[in-house]
């Protein structure tokens, strides 16, 4: 099917004859943009509706990379250019290899596509959706400014999609994350009022309450929003997850706590691994950085779960991560076998994060054994590198953390207070106040 009379929702065209099949492609990428549930069933039908259209196929592919359903993932990133090499357009032929490169995990080649494909095509969304995000290609590069590359990104592009639902709350969570956090979240709020349905919207403006200190408001967010959002949703622990963080800021552990057993969960969530394991372990840790006694079986099915989807080291973001649940289960040989991994990697040049990585694991190794203060002296000469392992603020602010707490508990109360008052300064948390005043004893 050569013909392409179909579009999708940013005027491209699309290599099928059917309406219908264009029609369930359109809707699977919206519901993809948006993290809302039945992308894969839109892509699916769309596939079933015309077995040849290619961007239907890679985008299903996708998917499966969430949910780390990589066997799966690459057969059909290749069914989808063994069908674009015979149907597709030439920029349906880049877009389909642009995301097989991701699929693949060949991280650095993919990034390169993207930036010569949107040369040709700045509106084609999913390819432009690829580097954004906490968990996308430039946050896991390694790259110290992946901040203000995506923010840098999206202003390149931002005269192609003026007012777009999915365009200004990408745009508005990379002004957050980028310190631009009053502007950032003004221009999140104008994407979700343009579409409620968006729990990528829903999830910035999260990030944006977190950095300005809007606590209550981000509470009210997650209440009165959370009841339209499917408990299958990729991001419905992980928004949770957010609301736990405002219950320790509060300093309600019992609140959190009750967020994690009901929604966080390995036994009780929905979502990718990656989030699982991450939000697990970075809740978990907290809990316990910050005074609260953590039920062993809690740590202990964390990293059962963990094990299962991670037993290797990969993504920096992922190993430290890993690092945080072996050391609070005492499992050192774990935890030594993948640092010896990773200390490979760095010594063969095939670690771009850097040293970060494995000085971080080693002092949340400290740390769990109640050596704050080689704990401190492991993490103070690389806090400025620890955006290097991807994610987002938010999440590695749990480094931050672990480093103010080591600074008390060691006695170095001049440093945990300079380091608080400058936080303070950006934003209020009752959370460091608290902190402020154990630091002024």
């Amino acid at each position: 099917m050569n013909a392409a009379p179909h579009h999708d929702r940013y005027g491209l065209s699309l290599s099928t004859s059917s309406a219908e099949a264009a029609s369930a492609y359109r809707e699977g990428v919206d519901l993809m943009l948006a993290a809302w549930p039945g992308a894969a069933e839109a892509f699916e039908r769309a596939i079933a509706l015309d077995p040849d259209l290619a961007l239907a196929w890679i985008s299903r592919a996708r998917l499966h990379t969430f949910y780390q359903q990589g066997d799966v993932a690459r057969a059909k990133a290749a069914t989808a250019r063994e069908v674009v090499a015979r149907h597709g357009t030439l920029r349906e032929r880049s877009h389909v290899e642009t995301l097989a490169l991701a699929i693949e995990g060949r991280g650095d080649a993919a990034i390169a596509s993207v930036l010569n494909h949107l040369k040709d095509w700045p509106r084609d969304a999913v390819v432009l959706s690829l580097p954004l995000g906490a968990f996308g290609l430039f946050a896991f590069s390694g790259m110290a400014g992946h901040d203000q590359a995506r923010q840098d990104l999206c202003e390149r592009y931002a005269d192609h999609y003026g007012d777009d639902w999915w365009f200004l709350s990408s745009y508005g969570w990379a002004m957050t994350e980028n310190g631009q956090v009053a502007k950032g979240r003004a221009m999140t709020e104008r994407g979700f009022a343009v579409r409620r349905e968006n729990a990528h919207a829903a999830h910035a403006l999260l990030h944006a309450m977190f950095e300005d200190g809007s606590v209550d408001d981000a509470d009210a967010l997650v209440t009165e929003w959370t009841p339209t959002y499917d408990r299958n949703g990729i991001l419905y622990g992980h928004i949770l997850w957010h609301q736990a963080l405002g219950a320790l800021e509060r300093d309600d552990a019992a609140k959190a706590l009750e967020i994690y057993r009901d929604v966080l969960a390995p036994a009780v969530n929905a979502a990718p691994p990656l989030n699982v394991m991450s939000d697990c372990a970075g809740l978990l840790w907290r809990l316990s950085a910050y005074g609260h006694p953590v039920a062993s079986e809690l740590w202990r099915e964390a990293e059962d779960y963990a094990a299962r989807y991670f037993p290797k080291s990969s993504l920096p973001f992922a190993d430290v991560h890993m690092a945080l649940l072996a050391a609070a289960a005492s499992n050192d040989n774990a935890l030594d076998v993948r640092l010896r991994t990773i200390e490979q990697r760095l010594a063969d040049g095939k670690l771009a994060a850097g040293p970060v990585v494995p000085q971080i694991c080693r002092a949340m190794q400290a740390f769990a054994t109640g050596d704050a203060r080689g704990c401190a002296a492991l993490l103070e000469p690389v806090l400025g590198d620890v955006v290097r392992i991807g994610g987002s603020h938010a999440q590695r602010e749990i480094i931050e953390d672990t480093f103010i707490v080591a600074l008390i508990r060691a006695g170095e109360l001049p440093r945990a207070r300079e380091l608080l008052d400058r936080r303070l300064h950006r934003r209020p948390s009752p959370r460091d106040q608290r902190w402020r005043a154990a630091a002024a004893m």
